[in-house]
């Protein structure tokens, strides 16, 4: 799920990302082209449901690819992206548009 939240001008977007981690995962990240696919800059939060939070600024006016990693290995897409590119692995990225 993508929860998006603008600044007053525009410019920036406050967007939360939320899986929830039907597969019972007990970490996960948040990869991206925001982060340059880092699997360890932005680690999400478990959450009591046992899904996974993570919140971010990122500039607006732009699109971003992204997937979350579960257990340091499992990638997946966000059932409710903005939409999905193919990807170089033969598989697709989950796109925010903000």
């Amino acid at each position: 799920m993508l929860k998006k939240s603008y600044s007053k001008t525009g410019t920036v977007c406050r967007v939360t990302f939320k899986y929830d981690n039907e597969e019972n995962a007990q970490s996960a990240v948040l990869a991206g082209e925001f982060n340059g696919w880092s699997l360890l800059e932005n680690p999400m939060k478990k959450l009591k449901d046992g899904s996974f939070s993570a919140i971010l600024s990122l500039p607006a006016g732009q699109s971003y690819r992204f997937r979350y990693v579960l257990d340091g290995g499992v990638w997946v897409n966000d059932n409710e992206a903005d939409g999905y590119m193919p990807n170089e692995y033969g598989e697709a990225n989950s796109v925010l548009t903000i």
